[in-house]
Protein backbone atom coordinates (compact mmCIF):
# COMPACT_ATOMS: atom_id res chain seq x y z
CA UNK A 1 0.00 0.00 0.00
CA UNK A 2 2.85 2.38 0.88
CA UNK A 3 4.55 1.62 -2.44
CA UNK A 4 1.40 2.45 -4.40
CA UNK A 5 0.99 5.70 -2.46
CA UNK A 6 4.61 6.68 -3.15
CA UNK A 7 4.18 6.02 -6.87
CA UNK A 8 0.99 8.11 -6.94
CA UNK A 9 2.68 11.04 -5.18
CA UNK A 10 5.65 10.84 -7.56
CA UNK A 11 3.34 10.85 -10.57
CA UNK A 12 1.44 13.84 -9.20
CA UNK A 13 4.64 15.80 -8.72
CA UNK A 14 5.82 14.82 -12.18
CA UNK A 15 2.81 16.31 -13.94
CA UNK A 16 3.05 19.60 -12.08
CA UNK A 17 5.15 22.40 -13.56
CA UNK A 18 8.56 22.58 -11.95
CA UNK A 19 8.46 26.29 -11.17
CA UNK A 20 6.78 29.28 -12.74
CA UNK A 21 9.86 31.18 -13.91
CA UNK A 22 10.66 28.82 -16.79
CA UNK A 23 13.10 26.14 -17.91
CA UNK A 24 16.67 26.20 -19.06
CA UNK A 25 17.70 25.28 -22.60
CA UNK A 26 18.41 21.62 -21.82
CA UNK A 27 15.09 21.16 -20.01
CA UNK A 28 13.25 22.81 -22.90
CA UNK A 29 14.84 20.47 -25.46
CA UNK A 30 14.05 17.42 -23.30
CA UNK A 31 10.44 18.53 -22.82
CA UNK A 32 9.94 19.19 -26.54
CA UNK A 33 11.46 15.79 -27.43
CA UNK A 34 9.13 14.05 -24.99
CA UNK A 35 5.82 15.88 -25.46
CA UNK A 36 6.19 17.79 -28.72
CA UNK A 37 6.52 21.50 -29.59
CA UNK A 38 3.22 22.40 -27.91
CA UNK A 39 4.57 21.56 -24.45
CA UNK A 40 6.21 24.97 -24.03
CA UNK A 41 3.90 27.81 -23.10
CA UNK A 42 6.13 30.73 -24.15
CA UNK A 43 7.82 29.51 -27.36
CA UNK A 44 5.11 29.57 -30.03
CA UNK A 45 5.35 27.95 -33.43
CA UNK A 46 4.99 30.29 -36.46
CA UNK A 47 1.39 29.31 -37.17
CA UNK A 48 0.30 29.92 -33.58
CA UNK A 49 2.21 33.18 -33.42
CA UNK A 50 0.53 34.36 -36.62
CA UNK A 51 -2.90 33.64 -35.17
CA UNK A 52 -2.08 35.33 -31.86
CA UNK A 53 -0.41 38.47 -33.15
CA UNK A 54 -3.11 40.01 -35.27
CA UNK A 55 -1.85 43.48 -34.51
CA UNK A 56 -4.22 46.30 -35.35
CA UNK A 57 -2.89 48.67 -37.99
CA UNK A 58 -4.32 51.77 -36.27
CA UNK A 59 -5.09 52.66 -32.63
CA UNK A 60 -8.61 52.19 -31.34
CA UNK A 61 -11.04 55.08 -30.91
CA UNK A 62 -11.89 54.48 -27.26
CA UNK A 63 -13.13 57.29 -25.00
CA UNK A 64 -10.72 58.55 -22.34
CA UNK A 65 -10.21 56.32 -19.33
CA UNK A 66 -10.53 57.13 -15.66
CA UNK A 67 -6.98 57.21 -14.28
CA UNK A 68 -3.62 57.60 -16.00
CA UNK A 69 -1.19 54.97 -14.72
CA UNK A 70 2.01 53.23 -15.78
CA UNK A 71 1.82 49.77 -17.30
CA UNK A 72 3.89 48.35 -14.41
CA UNK A 73 1.20 49.54 -11.96
CA UNK A 74 -1.79 47.95 -13.70
CA UNK A 75 -0.22 44.81 -15.21
CA UNK A 76 2.45 42.29 -14.31
CA UNK A 77 4.76 40.12 -16.36
CA UNK A 78 3.60 36.52 -16.42
CA UNK A 79 7.11 35.07 -16.11
CA UNK A 80 8.04 37.47 -13.27
CA UNK A 81 6.03 35.87 -10.49
CA UNK A 82 6.81 34.54 -7.04
CA UNK A 83 7.23 30.90 -6.09
CA UNK A 84 5.85 29.62 -2.80
CA UNK A 85 8.05 27.74 -0.34
CA UNK A 86 7.04 25.78 2.77
CA UNK A 87 8.86 23.91 5.51
CA UNK A 88 8.46 22.36 8.95
CA UNK A 89 10.68 23.40 11.85
CA UNK A 90 11.08 24.03 15.57
CA UNK A 91 11.15 27.27 17.54
CA UNK A 92 13.21 26.99 20.72
CA UNK A 93 13.95 29.32 23.62
CA UNK A 94 10.34 30.01 24.61
CA UNK A 95 9.57 31.01 28.19
CA UNK A 96 7.30 28.10 29.07
CA UNK A 97 4.84 28.94 26.28
CA UNK A 98 5.72 26.08 23.94
CA UNK A 99 3.81 22.94 22.99
CA UNK A 100 2.67 20.52 25.66
CA UNK A 101 4.29 17.29 24.51
CA UNK A 102 1.31 15.24 25.63
CA UNK A 103 -1.06 17.05 23.26
CA UNK A 104 1.52 17.55 20.50
CA UNK A 105 3.41 14.26 20.09
CA UNK A 106 4.95 15.36 16.78
CA UNK A 107 6.90 18.03 18.67
CA UNK A 108 8.57 15.41 20.84
CA UNK A 109 9.37 13.30 17.79
CA UNK A 110 10.93 16.33 16.10
CA UNK A 111 13.04 17.09 19.19
CA UNK A 112 14.36 13.52 19.27
CA UNK A 113 15.17 13.58 15.54
CA UNK A 114 16.98 16.91 15.87
CA UNK A 115 19.08 15.70 18.82
CA UNK A 116 19.98 12.48 17.01
CA UNK A 117 21.15 14.50 13.99
CA UNK A 118 23.35 16.48 16.37
CA UNK A 119 24.85 13.27 17.75
CA UNK A 120 22.97 13.19 21.08
CA UNK A 121 21.41 9.87 22.12
CA UNK A 122 17.86 10.13 23.49
CA UNK A 123 16.86 6.49 23.93
CA UNK A 124 15.06 5.71 27.16
CA UNK A 125 14.43 9.33 28.09
CA UNK A 126 11.23 11.30 28.06
CA UNK A 127 11.25 14.99 27.17
CA UNK A 128 9.31 17.42 29.35
CA UNK A 129 10.38 20.65 27.71
CA UNK A 130 7.88 23.51 27.51
CA UNK A 131 10.10 25.91 25.59
CA UNK A 132 9.83 24.26 22.16
CA UNK A 133 7.07 24.70 19.56
CA UNK A 134 6.51 23.01 16.21
CA UNK A 135 5.91 25.53 13.44
CA UNK A 136 5.15 25.75 9.74
CA UNK A 137 7.44 28.13 7.86
CA UNK A 138 6.26 29.77 4.65
CA UNK A 139 7.95 32.17 2.23
CA UNK A 140 7.56 33.70 -1.21
CA UNK A 141 10.63 33.37 -3.40
CA UNK A 142 10.85 36.46 -5.65
CA UNK A 143 11.47 36.04 -9.39
CA UNK A 144 15.02 36.01 -10.76
CA UNK A 145 16.54 35.63 -7.27
CA UNK A 146 19.99 34.07 -7.16
CA UNK A 147 21.76 31.81 -4.70
CA UNK A 148 22.92 33.64 -1.58
CA UNK A 149 20.10 36.18 -1.48
CA UNK A 150 17.98 36.59 1.67
CA UNK A 151 14.18 36.55 1.81
CA UNK A 152 11.62 37.07 4.59
CA UNK A 153 9.82 34.10 6.13
CA UNK A 154 6.61 33.69 8.15
CA UNK A 155 6.40 31.35 11.15
CA UNK A 156 3.10 29.92 12.46
CA UNK A 157 2.56 27.52 15.33
CA UNK A 158 0.87 24.20 14.54
CA UNK A 159 0.64 22.83 18.09
CA UNK A 160 -0.90 24.18 21.29
CA UNK A 161 1.82 26.73 22.05
CA UNK A 162 0.48 29.94 23.57
CA UNK A 163 3.18 32.32 22.30
CA UNK A 164 6.28 32.39 20.10
CA UNK A 165 7.61 35.53 21.76
CA UNK A 166 11.38 35.38 22.29
CA UNK A 167 11.83 32.16 20.33
CA UNK A 168 14.46 31.27 17.75
CA UNK A 169 13.76 29.26 14.62
CA UNK A 170 16.40 26.60 14.08
CA UNK A 171 17.62 25.55 10.64
CA UNK A 172 14.57 24.73 8.51
CA UNK A 173 14.74 23.64 4.84
CA UNK A 174 12.09 25.23 2.60
CA UNK A 175 10.77 23.29 -0.39
CA UNK A 176 8.81 24.23 -3.50
CA UNK A 177 6.08 22.34 -5.37
CA UNK A 178 8.66 20.15 -7.12
CA UNK A 179 9.95 18.82 -3.78
CA UNK A 180 13.37 20.45 -4.09
CA UNK A 181 14.97 22.57 -1.34
CA UNK A 182 15.41 26.17 -2.49
CA UNK A 183 16.07 28.01 0.78
CA UNK A 184 17.00 27.44 4.44
CA UNK A 185 15.48 29.54 7.23
CA UNK A 186 16.83 30.36 10.67
CA UNK A 187 16.72 33.31 13.06
CA UNK A 188 14.90 35.10 15.88
CA UNK A 189 11.12 35.25 15.56
CA UNK A 190 9.53 38.70 15.81
CA UNK A 191 5.98 38.54 17.23
CA UNK A 192 3.73 41.61 17.28
CA UNK A 193 1.09 40.18 19.63
CA UNK A 194 1.46 39.30 23.28
CA UNK A 195 -0.39 37.49 26.03
CA UNK A 196 -0.43 38.10 29.79
CA UNK A 197 -2.06 35.69 32.22
CA UNK A 198 -2.76 35.74 35.93
CA UNK A 199 -4.71 33.50 38.24
CA UNK A 200 -8.09 34.99 37.41
CA UNK A 201 -7.66 36.83 34.11
CA UNK A 202 -5.86 36.57 30.80
CA UNK A 203 -5.16 39.33 28.30
CA UNK A 204 -4.22 38.63 24.67
CA UNK A 205 -3.52 41.27 22.05
CA UNK A 206 -2.82 40.42 18.44
CA UNK A 207 -1.75 36.89 17.44
CA UNK A 208 1.19 35.73 19.60
CA UNK A 209 1.34 32.32 17.89
CA UNK A 210 2.51 33.70 14.55
CA UNK A 211 5.58 35.76 13.75
CA UNK A 212 8.06 36.80 11.12
CA UNK A 213 11.81 36.51 10.57
CA UNK A 214 13.02 39.39 8.37
CA UNK A 215 15.71 38.20 5.96
CA UNK A 216 15.54 34.90 7.81
CA UNK A 217 16.05 32.57 4.84
CA UNK A 218 19.05 32.21 2.56
CA UNK A 219 18.38 31.09 -1.00
CA UNK A 220 20.45 27.96 -1.63
CA UNK A 221 19.24 27.18 -5.13
CA UNK A 222 18.22 29.56 -7.88
CA UNK A 223 15.31 28.86 -10.20
CA UNK A 224 16.44 27.81 -13.66
CA UNK A 225 15.12 30.60 -15.85
CA UNK A 226 16.38 32.30 -18.98
CA UNK A 227 14.35 35.46 -19.28
CA UNK A 228 16.35 36.86 -22.16
CA UNK A 229 15.52 33.83 -24.34
CA UNK A 230 11.80 34.60 -24.32
CA UNK A 231 10.55 35.98 -27.61
CA UNK A 232 6.99 36.58 -26.36
CA UNK A 233 6.24 38.58 -23.22
CA UNK A 234 2.81 38.10 -21.67
CA UNK A 235 1.27 40.89 -19.58
CA UNK A 236 -1.54 40.06 -17.18
CA UNK A 237 -3.83 42.84 -15.97
CA UNK A 238 -4.44 43.03 -12.23
CA UNK A 239 -8.02 44.22 -12.88
CA UNK A 240 -9.30 42.59 -16.09
CA UNK A 241 -10.90 45.02 -18.50
CA UNK A 242 -11.12 44.97 -22.29
CA UNK A 243 -10.72 48.73 -22.67
CA UNK A 244 -7.59 48.79 -20.52
CA UNK A 245 -6.08 45.84 -22.40
CA UNK A 246 -6.63 47.58 -25.76
CA UNK A 247 -5.16 50.85 -24.46
CA UNK A 248 -2.05 48.99 -23.25
CA UNK A 249 -1.60 47.36 -26.66
CA UNK A 250 -2.08 50.71 -28.43
CA UNK A 251 0.42 52.46 -26.15
CA UNK A 252 3.06 49.78 -26.73
CA UNK A 253 2.46 49.77 -30.49
CA UNK A 254 2.76 53.56 -30.69
CA UNK A 255 6.06 53.43 -28.82
CA UNK A 256 7.57 50.49 -30.71
CA UNK A 257 6.42 51.97 -34.03
CA UNK A 258 8.59 55.02 -33.39
CA UNK A 259 11.39 53.18 -31.60
CA UNK A 260 11.73 49.99 -33.68
CA UNK A 261 9.56 50.72 -36.70
CA UNK A 262 7.09 47.89 -35.99
CA UNK A 263 3.95 47.16 -33.97
CA UNK A 264 4.48 44.23 -31.61
CA UNK A 265 1.58 44.14 -29.08
CA UNK A 266 -1.76 42.41 -29.45
CA UNK A 267 -4.61 42.07 -26.95
CA UNK A 268 -5.78 38.49 -26.41
CA UNK A 269 -8.60 38.97 -23.90
CA UNK A 270 -9.65 41.20 -21.00
CA UNK A 271 -6.70 40.04 -18.88
CA UNK A 272 -3.87 39.25 -21.28
CA UNK A 273 -1.74 41.30 -23.66
CA UNK A 274 1.00 39.56 -25.68
CA UNK A 275 4.10 41.48 -26.74
CA UNK A 276 6.64 40.15 -29.25
CA UNK A 277 10.18 41.23 -28.40
CA UNK A 278 11.92 43.07 -31.25
CA UNK A 279 15.25 41.82 -32.46
CA UNK A 280 18.47 43.46 -31.38
CA UNK A 281 17.37 44.30 -27.82
CA UNK A 282 17.37 42.25 -24.63
CA UNK A 283 14.09 41.26 -23.02
CA UNK A 284 14.97 43.06 -19.78
CA UNK A 285 15.86 46.33 -21.53
CA UNK A 286 12.80 46.16 -23.77
CA UNK A 287 10.39 45.56 -20.89
CA UNK A 288 12.04 48.31 -18.82
CA UNK A 289 11.17 50.74 -21.61
CA UNK A 290 7.64 49.41 -22.04
CA UNK A 291 6.61 49.21 -18.37
CA UNK A 292 6.95 52.98 -17.86
CA UNK A 293 4.49 53.89 -20.63
CA UNK A 294 1.45 55.74 -19.28
CA UNK A 295 -2.04 54.53 -20.25
CA UNK A 296 -5.53 55.50 -19.13
CA UNK A 297 -6.96 52.55 -17.24
CA UNK A 298 -10.65 51.80 -16.92
CA UNK A 299 -12.78 49.74 -14.53
CA UNK A 300 -16.43 48.67 -14.44
CA UNK A 301 -18.83 50.60 -12.21
CA UNK A 302 -19.08 48.83 -8.85
CA UNK A 303 -20.51 49.44 -5.40
CA UNK A 304 -18.92 47.31 -2.67
CA UNK A 305 -20.86 46.92 0.57
CA UNK A 306 -19.64 45.21 3.75
CA UNK A 307 -22.65 44.89 6.05
CA UNK A 308 -20.56 43.61 8.96
CA UNK A 309 -18.44 46.75 9.29
CA UNK A 310 -20.76 49.21 7.58
CA UNK A 311 -18.17 49.98 4.90
CA UNK A 312 -19.43 51.33 1.58
CA UNK A 313 -17.14 51.93 -1.42
CA UNK A 314 -18.67 53.60 -4.48
CA UNK A 315 -16.74 53.67 -7.76
CA UNK A 316 -16.29 56.81 -9.80
CA UNK A 317 -18.40 55.55 -12.71
CA UNK A 318 -21.46 54.64 -10.62
CA UNK A 319 -24.65 56.29 -11.86
CA UNK A 320 -28.19 56.31 -10.46
CA UNK A 321 -31.32 57.02 -12.42
CA UNK A 322 -33.75 59.58 -11.01
CA UNK A 323 -35.64 57.96 -8.13
CA UNK A 324 -37.61 59.09 -5.07
CA UNK A 325 -36.58 57.55 -1.75
CA UNK A 326 -38.28 57.57 1.64
CA UNK A 327 -36.35 56.18 4.57
CA UNK A 328 -37.73 56.03 8.13
CA UNK A 329 -37.37 53.77 11.13
CA UNK A 330 -39.78 52.69 13.81
CA UNK A 331 -38.38 52.61 17.35
CA UNK A 332 -40.22 50.65 20.03
CA UNK A 333 -39.05 51.00 23.65
CA UNK A 334 -40.34 48.67 26.39
CA UNK A 335 -39.57 49.67 29.99
CA UNK A 336 -40.29 47.45 32.98
CA UNK A 337 -40.84 49.50 36.20
CA UNK A 338 -42.41 47.21 38.83
CA UNK A 339 -43.88 48.92 41.90
CA UNK A 340 -43.93 47.64 45.45
CA UNK A 341 -47.41 47.84 47.04
CA UNK A 342 -47.53 48.05 50.87
CA UNK A 343 -50.64 46.98 52.88
CA UNK A 344 -52.49 49.36 55.15
CA UNK A 345 -51.17 49.70 58.71
CA UNK A 346 -52.49 47.11 61.18
CA UNK A 347 -54.05 45.20 58.33
CA UNK A 348 -53.54 41.59 57.46
CA UNK A 349 -52.39 42.36 53.94
CA UNK A 350 -49.04 41.33 52.48
CA UNK A 351 -46.45 43.30 50.60
CA UNK A 352 -46.75 42.62 46.87
CA UNK A 353 -44.96 43.63 43.69
CA UNK A 354 -47.20 45.13 41.06
CA UNK A 355 -45.82 44.89 37.48
CA UNK A 356 -45.71 48.10 35.53
CA UNK A 357 -44.79 48.11 31.83
CA UNK A 358 -44.38 51.22 29.73
CA UNK A 359 -44.33 50.86 25.93
CA UNK A 360 -43.32 53.81 23.75
CA UNK A 361 -43.42 53.78 19.96
CA UNK A 362 -41.59 56.52 18.09
CA UNK A 363 -41.46 56.90 14.33
CA UNK A 364 -39.37 59.88 13.16
CA UNK A 365 -40.62 61.92 10.29
CA UNK A 366 -39.59 60.07 7.15
CA UNK A 367 -38.39 62.43 4.46
CA UNK A 368 -38.84 61.83 0.77
CA UNK A 369 -35.79 62.80 -1.25
CA UNK A 370 -35.10 62.80 -4.97
CA UNK A 371 -31.88 61.06 -5.89
CA UNK A 372 -30.24 61.60 -9.26
CA UNK A 373 -26.59 60.63 -9.66
CA UNK A 374 -25.02 61.96 -12.87
CA UNK A 375 -21.64 61.86 -11.07
CA UNK A 376 -20.14 60.55 -7.85
CA UNK A 377 -20.26 63.86 -5.96
CA UNK A 378 -23.98 64.33 -6.63
CA UNK A 379 -24.72 60.76 -5.54
CA UNK A 380 -22.80 61.07 -2.25
CA UNK A 381 -24.36 64.46 -1.41
CA UNK A 382 -27.81 63.06 -2.16
CA UNK A 383 -27.26 60.13 0.20
CA UNK A 384 -25.98 62.47 2.90
CA UNK A 385 -29.09 64.66 2.59
CA UNK A 386 -31.19 61.72 3.74
CA UNK A 387 -29.40 61.87 7.11
CA UNK A 388 -29.12 58.12 7.58
CA UNK A 389 -26.37 55.96 8.99
CA UNK A 390 -24.24 53.53 6.93
CA UNK A 391 -26.59 50.61 7.62
CA UNK A 392 -29.46 52.70 6.27
CA UNK A 393 -27.45 53.64 3.18
CA UNK A 394 -26.78 49.94 2.57
CA UNK A 395 -30.52 49.23 2.64
CA UNK A 396 -31.16 52.17 0.32
CA UNK A 397 -28.56 50.97 -2.20
CA UNK A 398 -30.05 47.49 -2.18
CA UNK A 399 -33.49 48.95 -2.77
CA UNK A 400 -32.23 51.13 -5.64
CA UNK A 401 -30.58 48.07 -7.20
CA UNK A 402 -33.82 46.09 -6.92
CA UNK A 403 -35.69 48.97 -8.58
CA UNK A 404 -33.26 48.85 -11.50
CA UNK A 405 -32.04 52.42 -10.98
CA UNK A 406 -28.47 51.58 -9.92
CA UNK A 407 -26.30 51.50 -13.04
CA UNK A 408 -23.51 49.50 -11.44
CA UNK A 409 -22.64 46.10 -10.05
CA UNK A 410 -23.57 45.79 -6.36
CA UNK A 411 -21.15 43.51 -4.50
CA UNK A 412 -22.16 42.39 -1.01
CA UNK A 413 -19.42 41.07 1.24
Amino acid sequence: MKGILAIAVAALLAVQPSLADGLNARQKRALVAKEGPGALGQDYDPATAARMFKVSATPSQLPPGQVAARIKDIAQLQSARDNQLVGYGLVIGLSGTGDSLRNSPFTEQSIRAMLQNLGIATEGGQARAKNVAAVIVTANMPPFVQSGARIDINVSSMGDATSLQGGTLIMTPLKAADGQIYAVGQGSVIVSGFTAQGQAEQLTQGVPTAGRVPNGAIVERAVDAEFDDQTVLTLQLRNPDFSTAIRIADAINDYTGQRFGMRVAAERDARTVSVKKPKGVSAARFYAEVENLVVESDTPARVVVDSRTGTIVIGNQVRISRVAISHGTLTVRITEAPRVVQPEPFSRGETAVEPNTVIEANQPDARVALLDGPDLETLVSGLNRLGVKPDGIIAILQGIKSAGALQADLILQ
